[in-house]
């Protein structure tokens, strides 16, 4: 996943030595979270959006205020390629482009010092 501005601020504040492994991890050991970890958080915090929600609040976001391609859309948010036809030939990850849809994101979301234009 591209990170933006404010994401990588925000990692250049951890100490070097802890700049290694997932950055969200589930112990010591490095162990990613489990599929629970969101919803669990917001149970918590008692909010009652759900992760699907988040993640349809950002896809609607892409289709109605810009113009991104509908793959580099779909493929931020790791949704698979429906045809196998397609599929065999799309071979690339859009990365440049993905990056510059999360900068569009993090300023839709008020995050300041984003640096793609």
């Amino acid at each position: 996943m591209p990170l933006t501005a404010p994401a990588l601020a925000i990692l250049a504040t951890t100490p070097v030595a802890e700049r290694k492994g997932r950055i969200f991890k589930r112990n010591a050991e490095d162990l990613p979270l489990s599929n629970m970890a969101m919803p669990m958080l917001l149970r918590r915090m008692k909010v009652e959006e759900t992760v699907h929600g988040f993640r349809s609040s950002f896809r609607d976001w892409a289709a109605e205020e810009t113009n991104f391609p509908n793959e580099v859309c779909e493929m931020a948010l790791a949704h698979t390629i429906p045809g196998k036809a397609e599929a065999a030939y799309r071979r690339g990850d859009l990365f440049i482009k993905r990056t510059k849809l999360m900068e569009a994101w993090a300023r839709h979301c008020g995050f300041a010092g984003s640096a793609v234009q």
